[in-house]
């Protein structure tokens, strides 16, 4: 019987260990979309700031353009003042004149408002320069040390399924039957419970003292009266030994 425990304990640490793999393999999906989201916010706050270095570029040259536009107007009204035939036609260009000069000058001071946005986010993104060369190697490196450990974890539960049949096949049938069941009953896939501090670890009951002695001294197969999980205790040098492992 003791070698039977022994096999149920086993059998049950290693169904809880491909529980908990099972569980992060099929979660990998979603938390490696995490990391990419993550690093996403990153990458869309440097592109929406070069997006304003870039919006602020065009403007200003498309205000350069308009300026250059506007001179070549200029010039035209100072040929039509020169060559002006009476009095109606140099004041009809003096006001064109005036009226450009004006749109020039204010289509310049536009222009500087506009340098001055572009060094001004220049300068922010010169401060997260580091950040900006190191985001898509950070972003590779994350992933990659990922998708290292999902791919260590589904190796491993290849190891603790062939594991777990191999145990499972040398118990009895009906003992086999009765730990599926309880395993299958129970949300978290207890079936085989350490007694911890007299209690129950799966449903933390208080043990009855004379069960806590028999579970010590006897061979036999003990449940929980409360959930009908198998019950054992630890050795206390093996309780050491796996603390200082």
């Amino acid at each position: 019987m003791k070698s039977e425990l022994e096999k149920l304990i086993e059998l049950q640490k290693t169904d809880t260990n491909i529980r908990k793999l099972k569980k992060t393999i099929e979660t990998a999906e979603n938390r490696r979309a995490g990391i990419e989201q993550e690093f996403e916010r990153h990458a869309f706050s440097i592109r929406e700031i070069q997006a304003r270095r870039d919006a602020a570029q065009t403007e200003r040259a498309d205000l350069e353009k308009q300026i250059a536009d506007a001179r070549i107007y200029i010039e035209r009204a100072d040929r039509n003042l020169k060559n002006a035939q009476n009095q109606k036609e140099y004041e009809t260009a003096m006001r064109e004149t005036d009226a450009l000069q004006k749109q020039v000058a204010g289509l310049e001071t536009k222009v500087l408002e506009k340098m001055t946005e572009t060094e001004e986010v220049e300068k922010n993104l010169a401060e997260r320069a580091d950040e900006i060369d190191s985001l898509e190697a950070n972003r590779n490196a994350a992933l990659a040390e990922f998708d290292a450990e999902v791919n260590k974890n589904r190796k491993e539960f290849e190891i603790e399924t062939k594991k777990r049949h191999d145990v499972f096949v040398t118990l009895p049938a009906q003992m086999a039957s009765v730990y599926n069941r309880l395993a299958q009953r129970s949300r978290d896939g207890i079936a085989v419970a350490e007694v911890i501090n007299g209690s129950c670890s799966a449903c933390f009951m208080k043990l009855r003292p004379q069960m806590q002695v028999e579970l010590k001294t006897s061979d036999r197969i003990i449940t929980c009266e409360s959930c009908t999980r198998i019950l054992y205790v630890t050795a206390p040098e093996t309780k050491a030994v796996s603390q200082e492992t």
